[in-house]
């Protein structure tokens, strides 16, 4: 089996002539991530929504770094030839000094390839130049930012005026100036989202931005459908596990009804 793809490697893939893209899922525990490792799946994200369909937690704004820690090491232990980015949770860099720490620590401990951080602000661009100058790779964020939810507003389609447009574009060179290898464009609009991708150098990598990025990442579990609610409108998930399990469970509990009838007779 191939060992991980490094970042020179993913940079490559923006002037792939095979027009191949990038693939790249969300995975949280050691199972998920054995099977993922036997794939031609090219990343795996450790997201922060662990919060969300792991842990049941409202959103992402409660997960930890220790949290981020346990499930990223998980990870890279059953896909250890999988590139694998963690993302900082909420909090974990509002300061310079925190970040450098916090990334420090989760880079190490989680034994992982890479950091996720959200957002383009002054302090940050900066953060990520010093990790990049520390040996730390960093992938951006910006678009739809979770973490930030509660300040945008809710969740909703980035770049449809022009203000919010300009605003993108200049985020998006600003990350790739700091050092960032790679950016995930998150529910931005399409014609805008195509637009980021012919300006900038480095990949960028959609989810629910329209097709035309260097590649691609969901919810491993809206794609499967592995919980009860339904996944985001711009996810057509390929089964339904949360029904399927719940209909084999079901099958399972029927059978012991029926051997315990059964012994009855004899």
């Amino acid at each position: 089996m191939k060992n991980a793809l490094n970042t020179r490697e993913i940079r490559s893939y923006k002037i792939n002539d095979r027009k191949v893209p990038l693939k790249m899922l969300t995975c949280y525990d050691f199972q998920t991530a054995q099977l993922l490792n036997e794939t031609n799946l090219d990343m795996i994200l450790v997201g922060d929504s662990l919060g969300n369909v792991i842990l049941g937690y409202e959103n992402t704004i409660k997960v930890t770094l220790e949290e981020m820690i346990i499930f990223s090491s998980a990870v890279k232990r059953g896909a250890p030839n999988k590139f694998v980015i963690g993302d900082m949770p909420f909090g974990a860099y509002s300061t310079l000094e925190d970040g450098i720490r916090n990334a420090t620590n989760l880079f190490q401990k989680g034994s992982i390839e890479a950091v996720k951080l959200e957002g383009a602000f002054p302090y940050q661009l900066e953060l990520i130049t010093r990790l990049v100058q520390t040996g730390i790779p960093v992938m951006g964020h910006i678009g739809l930012t979770p973490q930030s939810v509660h300040q945008l507003g809710g969740y909703y389609t980035h770049g449809k005026n022009n203000q919010s447009k300009e605003m993108l574009l200049t985020s998006a060179r600003n990350l790739q100036e700091a050092g960032v290898f790679a950016l995930v464009l998150e529910c931005v609009e399409a014609s805008l989202a195509a637009k980021i991708t012919e300006e900038l150098s480095i990949p960028t990598i959609g989810i629910g931005s329209g097709k035309n990025t260097d590649g691609q990442v969901l919810v491993i579990n809206d794609l499967l459908k592995m919980g009860k609610d339904k996944p985001p409108k711009f996810v057509s998930p390929v089964a339904d596990l949360y029904n399927l399990k719940k209909e084999l469970i079901e099958k399972y509990l029927e059978s012991l009804n029926l051997d315990n009838e059964n012994n009855l007779y004899h």
